[in-house]
């Protein structure tokens, strides 16, 4: 890579920690304070299924739709600013949400240039990386995928930092991707701006940390916080994280100091514990990252230093992210008021599940919860005195491949109204009908059968 920058420090700003995230959270970062970057993580592996239903259905989507509307808003300033904008928000269908973009930037008058990652799509690819050797083996059950293949709804290899540098060195004001690493996001630009190379891992699992950190929006900053949540101030307009970074790998976490939220050593720390297994082996695309070497001292109000970390070589493959349909699954619910709620919702319960066996009808998983008591805990929810509570629901789902058997479920929640215990209510929505259920396949795939290809495009008024 070329023509780095070389600043000694840059500031990434978190704008989304998943689509549906707080929408106007971009705005904020925007508006509100000196940022450089602008990093949107948009995906979760079932977002990858709900896009690419959506592209079956309207090939010009399969991207978070929220994006071009969000462009109007914050793209005059970032580039009156010089903001660059990172975002994996392409879904499925990176090239339309970058061609999306490009009419936005038309209808505001503003010279844009898009760089688009795309390559990490493999699901026209199947039958060949197959006939190939390919397993892709389920990572956690160890069965080949041809068990599953001919239901796989999407398949996307995880792409790292790397082409989102390459994106930046073409001169992209917007790099869109589509399955990249959430950790990528912000790695990337340290890449591009600090001139780190490609087998220097401790400063590359520096940045890959920034980045999960950043990857959860104000999960940084508060959200969700549960340490001392009450001290969190100013939910209404939140603050999600901001990295300072510095060429040297060391970095600090912050946000806009007129914006709400808290940053602490908590804060940060219970972010870094956030969906990680063995903490000595972070696997990224970029790098093997060390957990356990990370140091974090609070270096003043709402700023965290976060120094020290070492890393390790990537391994030589990317993870795969692949769903697949497998059946159908209902839902219903009644409320049941006091005296005895519980104990009328347990029977219930038992009434309805007697009802469905004597109707010899079968489903691979039944479950049951009673919010107000177990739907958070479980079977090691304490019982409760059945006077002190004024209302339990009782939530019941079934899970199976008879769509017949799924439906019949849903016309026997309603009678329950009138044939079962009193005092009954919270029924709404009309009969639960049949969803399509989408599992996930993890699986890993060998780099040199993957290969992510950057596009620039540009418009200019």
């Amino acid at each position: 890579m070329k023509d780095y920058r070389m600043k000694p420090n840059i500031r990434i700003a978190s704008g989304q920690g998943f689509w549906g995230d707080l929408i106007d959270a971009p705005v904020y970062q925007v508006f509100s304070g000196e940022i450089d970057y602008l990093v949107m993580d948009y995906l979760a592996e079932v977002t990858m299924s709900i896009l690419k239903k959506q592209q079956l259905r309207d090939p010009k989507l399969g991207y978070a739709k929220d994006i071009p509307a969000l462009m109007k808003k914050i793209l005059p300033e970032c580039k009156k600013r010089n903001i660059k904008i990172i975002t994996n928000g392409g879904g499925v269908n990176p090239l339309g949400c970058a061609e999306a973009v490009l009419e936005t930037a038309k209808e505001l008058s503003i010279s844009v240039k898009i760089a688009v990652v795309t390559g990490d799509d493999i699901l026209g690819s199947l039958d060949e990386l197959v006939a190939s050797g390919s397993e892709l083996r389920n990572m956690e059950t160890g069965e080949p995928i041809t068990v599953v293949k001919d239901k796989i709804l999407s398949a996307n290899t995880y792409f790292g930092a790397f082409p989102i540098v390459e994106g930046l060195a073409k001169g992209a004001d917007i790099v869109i991707t589509g399955r990249t690493t959430d950790t990528g996001l912000t790695l990337a630009p340290m890449i591009y701006e600090f001139g780190w190379a490609k087998d220097d891992f401790d400063k590359l699992s520096a940045g890959t940390i920034a980045g999960h950190i950043l990857e959860c929006g104000m999960q940084a900053t508060g959200g969700n916080f549960l340490g001392d949540w009450q001290s969190v101030e100013n939910f209404e307009k939140p603050g999600f994280p901001i990295c300072e970074a510095y060429p040297d790998g060391t970095f600090y976490i912050t946000k806009h100091e007129s914006l709400g939220g808290k940053v602490s050593v908590a804060t940060v720390s219970e972010q870094l514990l956030y969906e990680i297994g063995d903490p000595k082996q972070y696997i990224t695309p970029d790098c093997v990252a060390d957990f356990t070497s990370i140091k974090l001292e609070q270096a003043g109000k709402d700023r965290v230093k976060v120094h020290s970390i070492t890393g390790s070589a990537a391994t030589p493959f990317y993870k795969v992210s692949c769903a697949y349909a497998d059946g159908y699954s209902a839902f219903g619910q009644l409320t049941y008021s006091w005296p005895q709620a519980l104990t009328k919702a347990r029977k219930a319960d038992e009434i309805l599940r007697g009802r469905l066996k004597n109707l010899g009808l079968q489903f691979d998983e039944m479950r049951t919860e009673f919010a107000g008591y177990n739907a958070c805990h479980g079977p090691v929810a304490k019982e409760l005195d059945e006077d002190s509570i004024n209302e339990i629901t009782m939530r019941i789902g079934v899970r199976g491949n008879d769509k017949k058997a799924i439906e019949r479920f849903g016309m026997e929640i309603a009678p329950l109204i009138l044939t079962g215990p009193p005092a009954v209510t919270g029924f709404a929505g009309g009969r639960p009908k049949p969803q399509d259920v989408v599992a996930y396949w993890p699986a890993l795939i060998e780099k040199d059968q993957v290969t992510p290809l950057v596009t620039l495009l540009e418009v200019k008024p």
